[in-house]
């Protein structure tokens, strides 16, 4: 059984100046009394774990049926796409998709209570200026995958549906669940890859997914317990964030390969990795608020900073914690830091390897070294270094990508 550990991330939620997700200043704000001492935050987070029991299962962050990587098809209605079609899905149910069209738009207006369950079977749907599904209302719409393979790609510029900017090959203005034991191919020339207005959960399947924009993004949060993720984007392979500046990323599984120009994983309050594999090039690896890491296998190179706290969330105090993994750091030349908080640094276990030519740590309030093992430029260390650079500035886009950002990838 999988685990997500809801650790010292709760004992970080208080007070804080509310900036964009976008801000990369070096002046922490989060802090509203300087005698709020860590000590007294622990204590009191304690208190919370033994009133919360905050050792939360994955089913309990997960329903069932979001587990469920196959489909009950035994009542499903069976679709299949044709050109020039939108195809109006207005009742709960389970809808297994196949076929191959352009300029088709699978459309879900349903119930607000509706569960709806499309079942991708070998689909395959080319769009011009539309999502290739859109979903305009329900409870919660589940896309899953059949052991196939399945391609959905927009070439140009999204068109407005009325005050609504579709701008995802799959655009859900609801909750929105993505698993499966088959292969789903997402491009998307000038939008985002997989966009949900409310929450977004990834439970299995396999995602091949280019995009110019943002690869997976959602308002409020994404949570990832498994699944194969091959991302290309222009901009951050998977983003949370909504109006109110929150935004939350958990996961707890899955192998994940991205290769953005922006951000690896950013989240505008906070992050948090309990297990999974990453192998991360990217301006900026991870970035949010509160960076929690409790385990997993992650391999980042950044031509800025490796893993960036920044202060975007009011929710949060400005921190990277680190509690347990194996986690590689390397940045490129520059004004450039490993491992950068706005705020402060907690290292309670875990390995941490460091390779950086300018600076390994960064931070702005404090940092603490409890246990684990950091290794900077080959030699372990007895405790996190303070940067004499300061604060560092936006590096540079990586190779390999056609167009600026947020354009044509």
């Amino acid at each position: 059984m999988k685990k997500i550990y809801m650790y010292s991330f709760m004992a970080a939620m208080f007070a804080a100046a509310v900036t964009g997700c976008s801000s990369n200043t070096n002046t922490d704000t989060s802090v509203s009394a300087d005698n709020m001492t860590r000590t007294a935050v622990v204590s009191e987070q304690k208190k919370l774990v033994q009133l919360s029991n905050s050792e939360v299962t994955e089913e309990s962050a997960f329903t069932k049926r979001d587990l469920e990587q196959t489909a009950d098809t035994s009542e499903a209605k069976s679709i299949t796409v044709s050109d020039d079609m939108t195809i109006d899905i207005t009742e709960e149910g389970v809808y297994t998709i196949s076929g191959t069209a352009e300029n088709c738009t699978i459309r879900v207006e349903a119930d607000e209570n509706a569960k709806v369950q499309l079942v991708l079977d070998g689909v395959s749907v080319t769009n011009v200026d539309s999502p290739a599904i859109y979903v305009v209302s329900a409870d919660k719409v589940f896309i899953t995958t059949t052991d196939s393979e399945n391609t959905l790609a927009v070439s140009g510029q999204f068109k407005t549906d009325g005050d609504t900017n579709t701008d995802a090959v799959i655009y859900s203005k609801d909750d929105l669940v993505l698993n499966g034991t088959g292969t789903l191919n997402v491009t998307s020339y000038y939008g985002n890859g997989i966009t949900s207005k409310d929450d977004m959960k990834i439970t299995g399947g396999t995602y091949n997914v280019k995009s110019a924009l943002d690869a997976f993004e959602a308002n409020d949060s994404i949570s990832v317990s498994d699944g194969t993720f091959n991302i290309t984007t222009n901009k951050d392979g998977f983003h949370c964030e909504n109006d109110e500046a929150e935004g939350t990323i958990t996961i707890s599984g899955g192998t994940f390969t991205i290769n953005g120009q922006s951000d690896g994983i950013q989240a505008c309050a906070l992050l948090q990795i309990d297990g999974g594999t990453m192998d991360i090039n990217a301006s900026e690896g991870l970035e949010a608020t509160y960076i929690l890491i409790n385990g997993g296998d992650i391999n980042i190179y950044a031509t800025d900073d490796g893993i960036n706290a920044s202060a975007s969330s009011g929710s949060y105090e400005t921190a990277i914690e680190i509690n347990g993994g194996n986690i590689n750091v390397e940045v490129g030349q520059g004004d450039t830091d490993a491992i950068d908080s706005n705020g402060s640094i907690y290292v309670n276990g875990g390995t941490i390897n460091v390779t950086a030519q300018m600076s390994s740590f960064d931070y702005d309030r404090t940092a603490e070294f409890n246990d684990g093992t950091i290794i900077i430029n080959g030699t372990e260390v007895s405790e996190i270094p303070q940067s004499m650079m300061g604060g560092g500035m936006c590096g540079g886009m990586n190779d390999g990508f056609g167009g600026g950002r947020g354009g044509r990838f």
